[in-house]
């Protein structure tokens, strides 16, 4: 039932639905371009339009009564963003000990122009053995979808494919977006 009313929502504001999840029980879905409020919103109706099971990381400022408690019910995770590192590993342990986990991150980390990609996202699904599945929300087409699946290993490389793959992709704002990078080693 939210499934479909998921499906309706997005078909009478306009939006369209691109590419299937694909045959897999493990990934880090990334999603760009983060820009605004409302990619979480869509992204949201999406996942319910999907009828997938995803895990995402939300601040943990936003998980105060009664917001928490549903954000939790629909996949989400509180994240301090302080604490990086420790993140990364708990997100790879967590790959490790579930059969099934799809992890879906917005790389910028942030709605605000960044030089840089968080490479997080790279690293969990590097460290955990699992592929990289690339979701884009695009405004100029209305379309949201899911595109290629990456298998993490040559950093470089990688990140050659996720900039391809993205250069045509248009943001809520896209003052807002920043390039497709990781900052320097």
């Amino acid at each position: 039932m939210l499934q479909n009313f998921a499906k309706r929502i997005l078909k009478l504001c306009g939006w369209k639905m691109v590419g299937e999840v694909p045959p897999i029980d493990k990934a880090v879905f990334i999603v760009a371009y983060h820009t605004s409020n409302w990619d979480g919103f869509w992204l949201i109706v999406y996942k319910f339009a999907l009828n997938i099971n995803v895990t995402f990381l939300a601040k943990h400022t936003l998980f105060w009564w009664p917001l928490g408690p549903i954000l939790k019910k629909m996949g989400a995770i509180p994240i301090d963003r302080g604490h990086t590192h420790s993140t990364v590993q708990q997100l790879v342990e967590d790959f490790r000990t579930r059969d099934h986990l799809f992890l879906a991150l917005a790389p910028e980390g942030t709605r605000k122009w960044q030089p840089y990609w968080k490479s997080g996202f790279y690293q969990v699904a590097k460290k955990a053995g699992v592929p990289i599945v690339l979701v884009y929300i695009d405004y100029r087409r209305k379309e949201m979808g899911i595109g290629i699946t990456i298998q993490p290993v040559d950093r470089d490389k990688d990140l050659l494919l996720m900039r391809e793959f993205y250069r045509n992709v248009t943001p809520k704002r896209p003052a807002n977006q920043g390039p497709v990078a990781f900052p320097p080693d």
